[in-house]
C-alpha cells in the first residue's frame, strides 16, 4: 500500500485496544512466548511461498509479477503465490489468519502490523537468520524493525518515505521571510506561522492545525520525553508540551490555522492547491499530486530538509518484509524477501512510485541525486528526501505504545486546548494520565 503520510508526523498505531486484546489472548505461535528457538534454514532454495502485498493491485500489478518471475527464474525449485489485500481491515485480517495457522511465507507490513505480528513472536529473526544483510541497508531503516527490550531484528525494510518541508514561496514572501531560510525547529516554525497570520490579512492561513498528525512528532522535536526509560509509563507532562499547547492555541485564535482543521475536516491538498495555505503535507508524495492539480502552485512550491529539532531526526514512514516464525520453507522466504527488497528491485519500485529505497546501493543510483537544474519542486523533493536518508539520523518516531487509544485521549485534550476551552496545562497533565491509564490496560493485557 504506498501510503504518503508519516510515521513521525501523522502516523499513530491503528492497532486498537480490542484488537490488541484479541492478539493476546488468542494469537500465539513458535516463540511468542518469549523463546528464541527459529526456523531452520537447510541450504536448499525450493518450496511454495505464499507472499502477501498490502494495496498494490492493479497499479504495480506488472511490478510485482516481474519481480517475482525473476525470482522463480533464478531459483526454479521455487514457486511463489502473491496475493494482495485491500489496507481496510488488514490488521484485523492478520489477526485472523495467525489464529487460523494460514499467515503467508513472507508479508508485507507497515508501522502497526509489524507491531502487532513482532509483539507475538509471530516473525523470524532476520537479524540472526541472515546476518550479513545489515549491510544492504540505510541504518536508520534497518533499526525500525528492532523491538525494545529484546535481540534481533524481524523484518527486511522494504520502501520508505522521508519527512520534508514543502511551502508555497510566492505566500512565504508575501509574508516577509527568506525563502532561504525555512524553519529548522518547531518554535521557528510558530514563529514564521505568526507572521503569516499577521501578513495575510485572513486571506491564507499558514498550517493544518491536525494535532492527531502532529503529535508525538513535533513534542519529540521539542525534548519531550513521550516514555520513561522503562518504557512503561507516558511523561510528556512537561513544559515544553505545555508551551506546544500555548503556542497552538494562541495561533488558532490569530488564524494561522484553518479553523476546520483542527478536526482533520479540511482537505490539505485542496487548500493548498488553492493558495489557501503556505506549509503544504510533509510528504514528497504530496509534489506529485499538486503538480498534476495544480500546476500554477506547483511552481510556487519550494522543497526543503525537515524540520528537525532538537533531536537532530528526521521522520520516516517504512513499510517491511516479515517471514512467519513456523514457515516451512525458510531458504526460499529469506532469498525471496531479500530479493523483493534489493537495490536494483527497490530502485525500479520508486521510479513507479512516490517512494525511497531503504536498500543503500539502490539509494546511491543517479536517480535520487540529479538535481536537474535545482528548480522543480518535485525533482528537489526526490533529492532532498534521499539527502535525509543517507545522513539523516531516521526515527519512526511514534512509539509502538502510542497507539490508536493513546492517540485520540491526547488529541482529544489537545483539541480543548487550543480551542481555549481548557487551559494547556490543565490539558496536558489530563492527557498524560489518561494516556497512562490506557498503557497500564494494555500492558496488563499483554501479561507484562
Amino acid at each position: 500500500m504506498i501510503l504518503r503520510r508519516l510515521a513521525r508526523v501523522s502516523t499513530a498505531a491503528l492497532v486498537t485496544g480490542s484488537l490488541l486484546a484479541t492478539a493476546a489472548c488468542g494469537v500465539t505461535g513458535s516463540g511468542a512466548d518469549g523463546s528464541d528457538d527459529q526456523p531452520r534454514r537447510s541450504g536448499k532454495i525450493s518450496g511454495q511461498i505464499t507472499f502477501r502485498t498490502l494495496q498494490l493491485k492493479p497499479t504495480f500489478t506488472d511490478y510485482i509479477e516481474g519481480v517475482v518471475a525473476a525470482f522463480e527464474k533464478k531459483h526454479p525449485d521455487v514457486k511463489v503465490k502473491w496475493e494482495d489485500v485491500p489496507g481496510e481491515g488488514y490488521n484485523e485480517k492478520l489477526v485472523a489468519d495467525a489464529q487460523a495457522g494460514a499467515l503467508p511465507d513472507v508479508i508485507n507490513l507497515n508501522t502497526d502490523s509489524f507491531q502487532l505480528l513482532a509483539d507475538r513472536g509471530m516473525l523470524a529473526d532476520i537479524g540472526t537468520l541472515d546476518p550479513k544483510a545489515r549491510a544492504d541497508f540505510v541504518p536508520g531503516a534497518w533499526d525500525q524493525y528492532q523491538l525494545p527490550g529484546r535481540k534481533g531484528v524481524f523484518a527486511y525494510p522494504w520502501y520508505v518515505t522521508p519527512e520534508i518541508l514543502t511551502f508555497n514561496k510566492k505566500l512565504y514572501a508575501q509574508a516577509g521571510l527568506d525563502g532561504k531560510k525555512p524553519p529548522t525547529t518547531v518554535d521557528e516554525f510558530f514563529d514564521q506561522a505568526a507572521q503569516i497570520a499577521d501578513k495575510s490579512g485572513g486571506k491564507y492561513a499558514a498550517f493544518m492545525a491536525d494535532p492527531q498528525g502532529r503529535l508525538p512528532g513535533d513534542w519529540q522535536k521539542m525534548g519531550v520525553p513521550i516514555l520513561n526509560a522503562k518504557r512503561n509509563t507516558f511523561t510528556f507532562d512537561t513544559p515544553e508540551a505545555v508551551e506546544w499547547a500555548e503556542r497552538m492555541r494562541d495561533l488558532y485564535k490569530k488564524g494561522a490555522m484553518p479553523k476546520e482543521s483542527l478536526t482533520g475536516s479540511q482537505d490539505i491538498n485542496q487548500l493548498y492547491g488553492s493558495g489557501k495555505i503556505v506549509f503544504g503535507p510533509g510528504s514528497p508524495g504530496f509534489i506529485k499530486d499538486i503538480k498534476d492539480n495544480a500546476p500554477k502552485v506547483y511552481q510556487q512550491t519550494a522543497v526543503a530538509e525537515a524540520i528537525t529539532g532538537v533531536l537532530g531526526h528526521i521522520g520516516i514512514y517504512t513499510q517491511s518484509l516479515g517471514v512467519k516464525k513456523d514457515t516451512q520453507h525458510a531458504d526460499a522466504a529469506i532469498e525471496f524477501a531479500k530479493w523483493v527488497t534489493n537495490g536494483p528491485n527497490q530502485v525500479t519500485f520508486a521510479k513507479e512510485a512516490t517512494i525511497y529505497p531503504s536498500n543503500a546501493k539502490g539509494l546511491d543510483d543517479p536517480y535520487f541525486s540529479d538535481k536537474g537544474d535545482g528548480t522543480d519542486p518535485e525533482t528537489m523533493a526526490r533529492v532532498i528526501g534521499a539527502e535525509e536518508l543517507r545522513e539523516a539520523e531516521l526515527d519512526a518516531n511514534t512509539p509502538v505504545e502510542w497507539t490508536t487509544q493513546v492517540g485520540e485521549a491526547v488529541v482529544r485534550e489537545m483539541h480543548k486546548a487550543v480551542k481555549g476551552d481548557l487551559a494547556p496545562a490543565e490539558a496536558v497533565e489530563r492527557a498524560e494520565d489518561a494516556a497512562n491509564e490506557i498503557l497500564a490496560k494494555q500492558r496488563k493485557q499483554q501479561g507484562q
